[in-house]
């Protein structure tokens, strides 16, 4: 018999016993589809993660008081505290609100509650583009201009179309002139570092809405991104030094929270790997129990393909392409379930929340149930054969 002859043998037992094949299927689908559908959601989560992380610049990085500590109020940042530190601290250019005040937002009938916070220019201001308008410049923050930028989402909210760039918003007792879009696609929902509903210069939001006033965090622009970690050491001691008792805070900037982001991923895909494992082996063991079964039920076959000339490798080929008939089908099961769930999740959920579309890792998942398929079958498929090809042909014969 030719390969073809082989394969479409092995076909016709597995669909012969069909009920039986799937159940023994059942676990490798079952792994396979998990660590796939980790696979897509980790690839589409990172696009996600790096589309918040757009909108912090490399060259910043906030500062918060623990939440924790006995005394919050002590750590409490003040508008003071930011003008000192842009003169204090080396390597430091400058220092701005990273907080937001909720305000309502009214345009024509439509009004909302909103966020304003505060933006400087280029330098502290996101990546992500504008469908109209410009971003605040420097003269903007200078002259503390009465104009804000607002997000894609708050122009939903509000109706807000490009051609209304130039009109006036009123926030709370305040006007604002639009002067910039943000695009809504690319932004998505999830919560920004640096993009607000309404962004203002900080200059006008300090005078507005932060005198006299605690700051839930603290915006810090450096010159120098390569000591941006001894910058965040001497902000974090200079702020100890200036509250004058046992005060705490965090720092993060984009990659220390990009290195955060990595260690749970990394976690989480070890935790599926490990079940992918236990489940790879139990699907290898159910496939060695139901392969042993095979040969015990087709023992007088076997003998009497032996007595008419068939050689050991020929039978050894038959049972092994049956284990791997087996197993590439859980895996082909599992690599489909496992596209088809990270990428309905990821449409869903992801996509929108972050407006970032990750390009699903075909080759990797496909690598991964190739793998797994491979392993099954040359670790539990391989005794099955050898036991059905090593049979002795008389005795076999006998067998009831």
């Amino acid at each position: 018999m030719n390969l073809s002859a082989y394969i479409a043998e092995a076909f016709a037992v597995l669909v012969a016993n069909r009920v039986r094949s799937i159940l023994t299927a059942l676990g490798l689908v079952i792994g396979v589809t998990a660590v796939i559908a980790i696979q897509v959601l980790g690839a589409s989560m990172s696009g996600a993660v790096g589309g918040v992380l757009g909108s912090l610049s490399e060259r910043t990085f906030f500062v918060v008081p623990n939440q924790r500590q006995a005394d919050f109020t002590r750590a409490a940042i003040r508008l003071e505290d930011l003008q000192r530190l842009r003169f204090d601290v080396p390597n430091v250019i400058d220092a701005i609100p990273g907080g937001q005040t909720v305000r309502e937002a009214r345009i024509g009938h439509s009004r909302r509650r909103l966020g304003v916070g505060a933006q400087s220019d280029e330098r502290f201001a996101s990546e992500t583009p504008l469908i109209a308008g410009r971003k605040l410049t420097p003269e903007d923050i200078a002259l503390a201009r009465h104009v804000c930028v607002i997000s894609g989402e708050a122009a939903q909210k509000l109706q807000i179309t490009g051609a209304q760039v130039g009109s006036s918003l009123r926030v709370g007792d305040h006007r604002y002139t639009i002067v910039g879009i943000l695009d809504r696609s690319r932004a998505g929902r999830l919560p920004s570092l640096a993009n607000f509903d309404i962004s203002i210069p900080y200059t006008l939001y300090e005078r507005e809405y932060a005198r006299g006033r605690a700051i839930i965090a603290a915006r810090v622009l450096v010159d120098d991104t390569s000591k941006i970690a001894q910058t965040e050491s001497d902000t974090l001691a200079w702020l100890a030094a200036l509250k004058k008792g046992r005060v705490e805070y965090q720092t993060f900037d984009r990659k220390s929270f990009s290195k955060a982001v990595d260690g749970i991923f990394a976690g989480v895909t070890l935790v599926v790997g490990l079940i992918g494992a236990v489940s790879l082996v139990v699907a290898g063991i159910g496939i060695l129990n139901i392969m042993l079964v095979s040969v015990a039920e087709r023992t007088r076959e076997i003998g009497l393909r032996k007595a008419i000339g068939a050689t050991r490798f020929q039978i050894l080929l038959q049972f092994f392409i049956e284990a791997l008939a087996l197993s590439a089908f859980g895996c082909t099961v599992g690599l489909v379930l496992g596209v088809l769930i990270g990428a309905l999740v990821n449409d869903l959920a992801i996509v929108k929340l972050s407006g970032i579309v990750a390009p699903i890792p075909w080759l990797r998942s496909i690598a991964i149930a190739t793998g797994f398929a491979t392993i099954v079958t040359l670790v539990f498929g391989t005794y099955p054969a050898w036991r059905a090809a090593t049979l002795d042909p008389i005795e076999a014969l006998r067998y009831e």
